[in-house]
């Protein structure tokens, strides 16, 4: 019986940091996941309401996390630098163009994320056939950066 490899010394505890999924496995998530790994994406919106849901805590700056691709394998990990609770009706530009989804005004910003919370796998997850947000919703803006890219992740 062969003994495991040692961890690699310069990589994070990843067994010790919460997984980051960005939307669903799919096609979304992917194009997240590249936008992320490639530094176009720099900032992400949740809402309030899933994180009460899911009983997790709202993040706060320094709070490390693995982000994890479709298929759940690690790729990198991220720090958040800036978080802000808002009503939907108060997301700015600069939050919407650092998404990294290509958006070049809120209003498209809020009809892409309208059609994803509004979508059945998000109301699925919060088990509410009949969620939908509005101007007042509370959104948490997330501003992170990329702290370690995971081997094998940039493929």
């Amino acid at each position: 019986m062969t003994a495991a490899p040692d961890p690699d010394p310069h990589l994070p505890d990843l067994d010790a940091l919460p997984r980051a999924e960005f939307a669903f496995p799919g096609p979304l998530r992917d194009r997240l996941v590249a936008a992320i790994l490639d530094g176009s994406k720099t900032s992400t919106t949740g809402l309030v309401a899933d994180y009460e849901h899911d009983g997790d805590p709202l993040p706060r700056p320094g709070h490390r996390e693995v982000v994890v691709d479709s298929s759940g394998h690690p790729v990198a990990v991220i720090e958040v630098t800036q978080v802000r609770v808002v009503p939907l009706a108060e997301v700015d530009l600069a939050h919407a163009v650092d998404e990294g989804e290509g958006h070049t005004s809120v209003a498209e910003w809020r009809a892409d994320h309208e059609r994803f919370w509004h979508g059945a796998e998000m109301r699925a997850a919060l088990g509410d056939p009949e969620f939908t947000v509005d101007d007042a919703t509370p959104a948490v803006l997330e501003r992170f950066r990329v702290v370690t890219l995971l081997p094998g992740g940039a493929g």
